[in-house]
């Protein structure tokens, strides 16, 4: 860790505690107010990125530091007013505390605790809770089979379904063990599944993934997609793995990677982690993500890692629009999303866990004021 974010760190612990004095009230303003530029302040979020995750707060306090240093009286004495211009507003972790950045300056804005209530008041009264295992077989012959909520995957072999703790699901295959199969997660499910020649898939939020029960049958192996998962492919040089999705082909012989790609979605993603594919003939790299928008298809350098954070709990958006974040959240915590203006001009950049209450993240991006939120029932209401 170098100097300057320990000492940022030292400051928020003071504050925390109740310990800072003015001096090092202002001293922790002017770091936060010291950036001109989004360059210069992505540039030193970037810089010792994952030493600032050994913050010793919980998120609950970080956020609760976060909301005292905007809501002291000292802070609007302490703020230049004259950097006041907003032309993108961007949200982003600071150890686990969000803090609001704005091209031209970084500014904190003091968030009405009145206006945040209704979020936080309705998600608990009205219980909507974060996604968790769901998920239903379709086999060949129609029947469907609920899979337990209190599983997290399974595994297919020549004979029979067993969980991933080795619980037998006790369905024999008999004659229908080449013809195809079909899991599916509803809004709100994700459930991991290990295809009968190794190959580990999972799947994310309302996903569908139709593949051969009994790969060992046919000549090559795929499986069609319609949805987000996430592959580790098991090696086969004689068999290689394809996954079929909209307007697109992934050929591997044995990888890891993500696909994005929802049917009512005009653009696939296929991210690389680690080894190579190709995406309609076109080679891909690890740290590099197919992007597919009709025939075309673009290139570009990524944070894999990132674009799989879903898989491991969590929402990392980095300048993600606000629809597609709200699009996110409605699959995993089965919801409706209805806008009351404009809000294409609107991006934000943070994180959190995918296992806390929707209204944690409704109020990180109330804090920008770009948007208020109000839910009735399962429905959230997005307004200016």
């Amino acid at each position: 860790m170098n100097e300057e974010n320990y000492i940022i760190q030292q400051l928020l612990e003071k504050y925390a505690n109740g310990k800072i004095s003015k001096a090092e009230y202002d001293q922790l303003l002017s770091y936060l107010n010291e950036y001109d530029t989004l360059d210069d302040v992505e540039l030193f979020m970037d810089k010792d990125w994952k030493s600032l995750d050994d913050y010793p707060l919980s998120n609950s306090k970080s956020a609760d530091i976060f909301q005292g240093i905007v809501e002291d009286p000292r802070y609007s004495q302490s703020i230049p007013r004259a950097r006041n211009k907003i032309s993108s507003i961007k949200l982003w972790k600071w150890g686990a505390a969000a803090i609001v950045l704005i091209i031209g300056g970084l500014q904190l804005y003091n968030q009405n605790e009145s206006s945040l209530k209704p979020a936080r008041e309705l998600a608990h009264k009205q219980e909507i809770v974060a996604g968790g295992n769901k998920a239903t077989i379709t086999l060949a012959n129609g029947e469907q089979i609920v899979l337990s909520e209190n599983q997290n995957g399974i595994v297919i072999d020549d004979e029979q379904l067993t969980y991933n703790d080795g619980t037998v699901l006790g369905l024999p295959w008999g004659s229908s063990a080449t013809l195809t199969q079909t899991i599916t997660t509803p809004k709100g499910g994700t459930y991991q599944i290990t295809l009968s020649d190794g190959t580990k898939v999972w799947l994310n939020a309302a996903t569908s993934l139709t593949y051969t029960a009994h790969m060992g049958a046919s000549k090559t192996r795929l499986v069609i997609l319609d949805g987000e998962a996430y592959f580790e492919v098991a090696k086969d040089i004689k068999k290689p793995f394809f996954v079929e999705s909209k307007n697109q082909t992934v050929e591997v012989l044995g990888t890891h990677f993500n696909v994005n790609s929802y049917s009512e979605e005009s653009i696939s993603r296929t991210t690389l982690l680690e080894g190579s594919v190709k995406i309609n003939n076109t080679l891909l790299k690890p740290d590099q993500q197919a992007v597919l928008q009709g025939n075309k298809i673009h290139i570009q350098n990524v944070d894999a890692e990132r674009m799989i954070a879903w898989k491991h709990g969590k929402f990392i958006f980095k300048s993600e629009s606000l629809e597609s974040i709200m699009l996110k959240l409605s699959r995993w915590y089965d919801v409706e999303v209805v806008y009351i203006g404009d809000f294409t001009d609107k991006v934000f950049t943070g994180s959190i866990s995918r296992y806390d209450d929707i209204s944690k993240i409704l109020d990180k991006i109330s804090f920008t004021k770009a948007a208020k939120f109000k839910i009735e029932g399962r429905r959230i209401i997005v307004m200016p």
